[in-house]
């Protein structure tokens, strides 16, 4: 077994939060998520982030809008809806727990070791 594999799905377990995170903060196009998503090698291949905002868009989290671009074609521009907010509020809720319920096995396990 490789810890790269194990690495691997563990970043993919929590992209979607990250990504409903990134966009919390007001509209996003989608190559300036790539690219934080990248600097925090969070994701390394484009193919996976279009899917999945696709996805999230089809479950009513996200919208979107066409914003025209001195530079090219029209971007799209990502927000979150209503009920992406109250997603990402419970995602945030659950983050909270699972960092929290993994602090303490490290630290009963270092405690034990005393």
């Amino acid at each position: 077994m490789k810890v790269e594999n194990t690495q691997v799905q563990m970043r993919k377990g929590i992209l979607e939060f990250c990504i409903l995170e990134i966009i919390s903060r007001g509209e996003v196009y989608a190559s300036d998520m790539l690219e934080e998503l990248t600097a925090a090698k969070m994701i390394v291949v484009e193919g996976t982030l279009y899917p999945l905002l696709t996805r999230l868009k089809n479950a009513g989290l996200l919208d979107y809008s066409w914003v025209e671009s001195t530079s090219g074609p029209p971007r799209k521009y990502y927000t979150l809806t209503a009920t992406g907010r109250e997603f990402l509020e419970q995602l945030r809720e659950t983050w909270r727990e699972l960092v929290d319920s993994t602090e303490f096995i490290i630290l009963n396990k270092k405690a034990q070791q005393l």
